[in-house]
């Protein structure tokens, strides 16, 4: 009772923002519209416009399907993507936390390789790797790495340092120190970089299916335009963008439940 309590209160709390930004979001999204006409009727369409063609027009049941169709194939993109991208920097991070020269000497590198634009490497990546779902790891990887990066190292970095000394004292080494202080001290930078690289992982994933795989909602948005298909256009927008929060609101309501349980005070 004392840990669901906490954390049932800051999920309410971080759930009610997400809902006011995405209110806010709607409402900014209307009056853009409304302060440049020029952009609508032909191109621009307002929130009832994209509800209409999802939900209530005419042909809103087969193009509803084929939007979410299109979802699923991106949102298991997003997750090649996500999973990759957090796994290759927790490993990076470690090894860089563990070996500082390696940090000094590569981490420059990593900064350089990630001013370059996806879209210049995507035809040498897709050259590499192909079309398939290594193209989805590579090209999602890249996007969520780096920021994941330079969150979970400064987590790891924050480790007390009396129990890292006690643990060393007893004969422990440099990988003991990290599972025993290091990682669980860096569980709050953890999800903080994991709810910063669930859009950036959809993003990598519409990114890889507009300019490699062709399939998906990435895809989608990449025939909607020269066809002048305005409204499956915003709708895929519209289904993109709701999927970002929903899966940020997912990844911050087990951050409140498990930092409650940990006994950190969630936020």
């Amino acid at each position: 009772m004392t840990t669901r309590m906490p954390a049932l209160t800051a999920t309410a709390k971080f759930l009610g923002a997400l809902l006011g930004s995405l209110v806010l979001i709607l409402v900014i999204w209307s009056l853009f519209l409304l302060a440049f006409p020029d952009i609508g009727p032909i191109i621009g369409r307002t929130p009832i416009d994209v509800f209409s063609y999802l939900f209530t027009g005419a042909d809103a049941s087969t193009q509803r399907s084929d939007i979410l169709g299109d979802l699923w194939i991106t949102l298991g993109d997003t997750a090649i993507g996500f999973v990759t991208g957090m796994l290759a920097a927790v490993v990076v991070a470690a090894v860089f936390v563990m070996f500082r020269p390696a940090a000094q000497t590569f981490m420059p590198l990593a900064m350089l390789l990630r001013s370059v634009p996806l879209v210049a490497m995507t035809p040498l990546i897709t050259m590499i790797v192909g079309r398939g779902p290594a193209c989805i790891a590579v090209m999602g990887g890249i996007i969520v790495f780096f920021p994941a990066l330079v969150m979970i190292m400064t987590g790891l970095n924050n480790a007390p340092r009396q129990i890292s000394d006690v643990i060393t004292a007893y004969g422990g080494t440099r990988l003991t120190t990290m599972r025993m202080a290091a990682l669980p001290s860096a569980v709050p930078a953890l999800f903080a970089a994991a709810k910063i690289s669930v859009p950036g992982a959809i993003i990598g994933a519409t990114v890889a299916e507009w300019l490699g795989t062709n399939k998906g909602l990435g895809a989608s948005l990449q025939q909607a335009l020269p066809a002048a298909a305005y409204d499956e256009l915003w709708a895929s927008v519209v289904v993109i963008t709701v999927s970002s929060i929903v899966l940020y609101a997912i990844v911050g309501v087990i951050e409140k439940i498990v930092l409650a349980r940990m006994g950190t005070e969630p936020t």
